[in-house]
């Protein structure tokens, strides 16, 4: 691959590939993207890249959508995860022929804003359709926003949350009058909390995955460098404010799961550490809350599911966090956008979003956060605060979903807890990972 240095560079080669057809190659859905007609306006294309519980829920979502406005013709279209999801969204913007609304992750957002493929929202049109800033949860709606303006409509807040066995932590004397965990914020009682999950189980305190998984690594790292305060990056990822003390404190406390033998240093993101909770081998899980189903499959009553405990309290809670959202990608013109047909999906999809919360996901949609059946909903209520507490990537063109940062990072955290690295080295790595990121040029 050729690597492309700035966005007129980087636009230019695209747009040359686009025209000799030689992007055909990224897939049907993006091929007939590039090259398709716009089609009649009854036709609304929709990409997004949910696959397994997360897909089944939107599966559902998307029937009710269709019983009830037969005259759009909507085209959902499922792309895989990750990085070359977002190539192929960001290619077919380039090429002219995007869906009429995408997925996107909200710490991709600032890229895609800034580069142009996105069309933003006004204010009068989310009024118009019902979508009213105040029905947003404020920590999601401040994230879909790029210099002042609404590029996005956030559909969940997904964070990073703590699954515990109750039948562990009711061995192990962790359970309250009501069945619920005890206090396990502060640093010494979460270890001993883990400590006497480790005893119950005869193996682990807890599990995570520490290795083939950087975004997990990351986002254990991220909740306790932003419980510490820290920031990381300023204008737009162009700026490092990394603070190397408070990277190393974080690092010292994941060192301390493993080296306390209280964590498997090396369980997969495969599987791995989620099979040793349902298998009665660790008394807790940290993940995101989007393997609720997984969990509930194995478990079915006897586990339940909390905020990740707060182990500092140097600053506001905060939990690693991001966000689905729907997005506009921008059209060639007004017919090929049909903003009015696609906001009205956007509008039946979040008042359907509770079906979206049973896979696990806090809605952003307050409507349906604040509703009754919402509140009744178990687990899933008793980890509802954490989108108050969101720690959302930074914003910078190598941050986000499947992002350099994550691998960079990831791949530090998971050397910390192997034993590899120390916590100090470990920070400098960062520091020094983070500034060569921040001085290269962003590919659009």
């Amino acid at each position: 691959m050729v690597r492309v240095q700035g966005r007129r560079r980087f636009l230019g080669a695209v747009g040359s590939l686009a025209a000799t057809g030689a992007l055909t190659g990224c897939g049907s859905a993006v091929g007939q993207a590039l090259t398709g007609a716009d089609g009649p306006s009854s036709l609304l294309n929709f990409w997004h890249p949910f696959t397994g519980g997360d897909g089944e829920q939107l599966v559902r979502m998307q029937s009710t959508y269709r019983r009830r406005h037969p005259a759009t013709d909507l085209k959902s279209t499922t792309m895989v995860w990750g990085a070359p999801y977002y190539t192929k969204l960001t290619l077919a913007t380039l090429g002219h022929r995007p869906p009429q609304v995408a997925i996107a992750h909200i710490s991709r957002l600032p890229t895609l804003a800034a580069s142009g493929l996105l069309r933003p929202v006004s204010r009068s049109e989310m009024d118009e359709h019902g979508l009213n800033a105040g029905r947003f949860e404020p920590a999601a709606l401040r994230r879909a926003q790029h210099e002042g303006e609404v590029y996005a409509l956030p559909l969940d807040t997904h964070p990073f949350v703590l699954y515990y066995r109750t039948d562990v932590a009711k061995k192990a004397g962790l359970l309250d009058g009501e069945g619920r965990l005890t206090d396990v914020d502060g640093p010494e009682k979460f270890l001993d909390a883990l400590r006497a999950a480790k005893e119950a189980t005869g193996v682990w305190g807890g599990s995570v995955a520490t290795v083939k998984d950087p975004a997990m690594c990351w986002r254990l790292w991220w909740t306790l460098y932003r419980q510490l305060g820290a920031d990381l990056v300023r204008d737009g990822g162009r700026t490092v404010v990394m603070d190397v003390g408070a990277a190393e404190e974080a690092l010292a406390y994941i060192r301390r799961l493993t080296a306390e033998r209280l964590v498997p240093p090396n369980a997969d993101g495969n599987g791995g550490a989620i099979t040793l909770l349902t298998a009665g081998k660790a008394g807790f899980l940290m993940d995101g809350e989007w393997q609720l189903l997984a969990v509930q499959g194995a478990l079915k009553g006897k586990f339940d599911m909390r905020t990740f405990p707060r182990i500092f309290h140097d600053a506001p809670y905060a939990c690693a966090a991001d966000s689905h959202a729907f997005v506009l990608p921008k059209a060639p013109s007004a017919e090929a956008q049909r903003t009015g047909r696609a906001l009205d999906f956007v509008r039946a999809m979040l008042d359907a979003s509770y079906d979206w919360t049973k896979g696990g996901h806090i809605p952003a949609w307050r409507p349906t956060a604040r509703s009754a059946a919402y509140r009744r909903l178990e687990p899933q209520a008793h980890y509802a605060d954490a989108a108050d507490g969101a720690a959302y990537d930074p914003a910078a063109w190598y941050a986000g979903a499947d992002s350099n940062l994550y691998r960079r990072f990831g791949d530090v955290v998971a050397s910390v807890l192997g034993g590899h690295t120390r916590p100090g080295p470990g920070a400098a790595r960062m520091r020094a990972a983070v500034t060569e990121l921040a001085r290269t040029e962003a590919p659009v």
